[in-house]
């Protein structure tokens, strides 16, 4: 592929429950088409107001531990002004100020520089919206 800029939308069906979705394959599959051997940047970004996007290590535990931090750090409860939806879900609106929506990341000869246990993931704390968009593009 010779274009400079190529961009793909991944539909992610994240559930009705706290979760994160690791998307790695899904960003070196786009990457084996898209940089075709080339160095650039991949950027991930989920336009939701209420999901991030985040390098950690998964398999192990720490996607759980992930998920329990952010429920010490915000509760689900009814201290949120943003009150539609489920009890709770005005923290959702504050996740992306912590886990941004979105993640630049090196890529090397076609490949995806991760260190050894780093994942690419979706960070959705939102149970009342199980569908989410997650953009994909390559910058030669």
């Amino acid at each position: 592929m010779s274009h400079a800029f190529t961009t793909r939308v991944l539909n992610i069906a994240s559930g009705s429950r706290e979760t994160v979705v690791d998307l790695t394959r899904d960003c070196e599959a786009f990457l084996r088409e898209a940089a075709d051997g080339r160095d650039g940047l991949l950027n991930v970004f989920v336009p939701h107001a209420t999901a991030g996007i985040a390098i950690i290590e998964t398999g192990s535990g720490s996607d759980d531990d992930l998920l329990a931090a952010l429920h010490t750090l915000l509760p689900a409860d009814d201290r949120w002004q943003h009150r539609h939806a489920s009890p709770g879900h005005g923290r959702d609106h504050v996740l992306p100020a912590i886990v941004p929506p979105h993640a630049t990341l090196p890529v090397l000869g076609g490949r995806l520089e991760l260190g050894t246990w780093q994942s690419v993931c979706l960070v959705d704390t939102n149970k009342d919206n199980p569908d989410r968009k997650v953009r994909l593009s390559f910058l030669a």
